[in-house]
């Protein structure tokens, strides 16, 4: 007996959780057929990590609610699973009899051999895997140097990017012609979407955070930037104001599309008194500076860029470290941030570099020690970004902090966070300290600490290395290992 001729398309969700402007739902649509749409809870990611209140699980479950109930008002529905990925697509795509699935290209080596594997399967069925640019504007070695090779420095790939740029490359991908060929999941398959509790998770903050998953947090988000964009330049780096977009969990998940917000970010830049979209487009330029950084040198996931910085022999003191994690190094401004992450799952990007700095330059612990922590932290994490932030403060990887530059905390402290604002918010057994005590409490004679309820080393912890005698220390490892030479 003949087969059933192969019918439909399968787009398959993953780090784009959105309706709109989507390459591969919208490459499966102008493909014609009816397209059924899927997202699996993919236990490949979700059994290794560490803790059952992790605020990433709650924001995608929220998320791909969100995405089904849009669908469902085109037509359309999510066939949500909770399994292996690499398993439950090809499953998938035969039970459903689909001739092809559609998914965007993930460029994080994990997600590649995992594609792979898929890949694989599909065609010992038959089924083709179209992946889609989706994440990026630009991608892999479509910005390449004049030698053709990729850019390892940010300046010239960031000028070589807007040179590039074109209207077609922010041009959304169009889903709403077409829609009509969105297929409901079948009844076999339309079970809903698993809970949390199902698969071994909890709920957490981030509803009290205020933190809103899905499109329409990203919406929100994006609308409440926009109104203050211009004074993006000025306000960016001060962690006690609401200076930055905070779309940086959107655009990891794909609620938000990266060509919507650099479409936004690059007309209002073109417009008089647009500088600080301008520098905001220059972060967005970061991100795909890093993405192809991680895509052309994956060795970055395990080691450093400059491998010559691989012979760092780190003394990774353990106390130092988990002082470091819980927030109670005796400096306050790398403290809160610590505090900040722990308490939210999120850390203002100057404190990123601060805190960055501290752990690798002042307590001499191994930079991927701190890179975990943020993997395992953060509700925005994306490894390539993570991993270039890292090596950036660690001055491993290009386009680094020179290795002899090195953050002074107190300074950094009182630069972009003059009045203590922000460590009173996560430090409060500092709160009754004025603007010039608080940064530095142990310089501040005991007396006046005594008359305001505080003492050093029993409100607060002493500092847990002279910042002056830790940069020596830097400098000399630095120096005798993998920084020789390149003062």
């Amino acid at each position: 007996m003949t087969p059933a001729p192969r019918r439909g398309r399968l787009t398959w969700f993953r780090r784009d959780l959105r309706d709109f402007d989507h390459a591969a739902l919208a490459g499966a649509l102008a493909a014609g057929g009816p397209v059924y749409t899927a997202f699996v809870f993919d236990r490949g990611i979700l059994d290794r990590l560490t803790s059952r209140e992790d605020r990433r699980v709650e924001f995608i479950h929220g998320s791909v609610a969100e995405l089904d109930a849009s669908l469902r008002a085109r037509g359309g529905g999510l066939i949500v699973v909770h399994d292996f990925a690499a398993d439950a697509i090809p499953r998938l795509a035969r039970e459903l009899g689909v001739e092809a699935v559609h998914a965007n290209r993930d460029y994080e080596p994990a997600a590649i051999e995992r594609d792979a594997a898929v890949a694989r399967a599909l065609a010992d069925q038959g089924v083709a895997l179209h992946t889609h640019k989706d994440q990026v504007v630009f991608e892999l070695d479509e910005v390449k140097s004049q030698s053709g090779t990729p850019y390892t420095v940010f300046t010239p790939y960031r000028n070589a990017w807007l040179k590039r740029l074109a209207p077609a490359d922010l041009a959304p991908h169009a889903v709403d012609a077409r829609a009509a060929a969105l297929a409901a999941p079948p009844p076999a398959f339309d079970r809903g979407i698993p809970s949390l509790s199902s698969m071994g998770f909890a709920p957490t903050n981030l509803a009290a955070l205020g933190v809103a998953p899905g499109m329409r947090g990203a919406s929100e988000r994006l609308a409440a930037f926009m109104a203050r964009i211009d004074d993006y330049g000025q306000t960016r780096d001060f962690p006690a104001i609401e200076g930055v977009s905070r779309l940086s969990v959107h655009l990891r998940f794909g609620t938000a599309s990266v060509r919507e917000l650099a479409a936004a970010a690059h007309d209002r830049s073109l417009r008089p008194g647009g500088e600080g979209a301008s520098k905001w487009l220059n972060e967005l330029i970061w991100r795909e500076f890093y993405a192809q950084l991680l895509a052309n040198f994956p060795h970055v996931v395990a080691g450093a860029f400059r491998r010559e910085f691989d012979a760092l022999a780190f003394p990774d003191d353990p106390a130092r470290f988990a002082a470091w994690q819980d927030g109670r190094t005796g400096y306050p401004i790398v403290d809160a941030a610590m505090r900040q992450l722990n308490a939210t799952g999120y850390m203002h990007n100057r404190l990123r570099m601060i805190a960055a700095s501290f752990l690798v330059k002042d307590l001499l612990v191994d930079w991927r020690k701190g890179e975990r922590v943020f993997a395992e932290r953060l509700l925005d994490f994306d490894l390539a970004s993570n991993n270039g932030g890292w090596q950036w403060a660690a001055s491993t990887g290009c386009d680094a902090q020179p290795w002899f530059r090195i953050f002074n905390p107190v300074t950094q402290s009182r630069r972009f966070d003059p009045e203590g604002a922000f460590i009173r918010r996560y430090v409060p057994e500092l709160g009754a300290l004025d603007a010039q005590e608080i940064h530095a409490p142990w310089l501040v004679p005991p007396a006046i600490l005594q008359a305001k309820g505080v003492v050093v080393g029993r409100d607060y912890p002493a500092p847990i290395v002279d910042h002056a005698v830790a940069r020596e220390e830097a400098l000399a490892l630095y120096r005798t290992s993998g920084g020789k030479g390149r003062r």
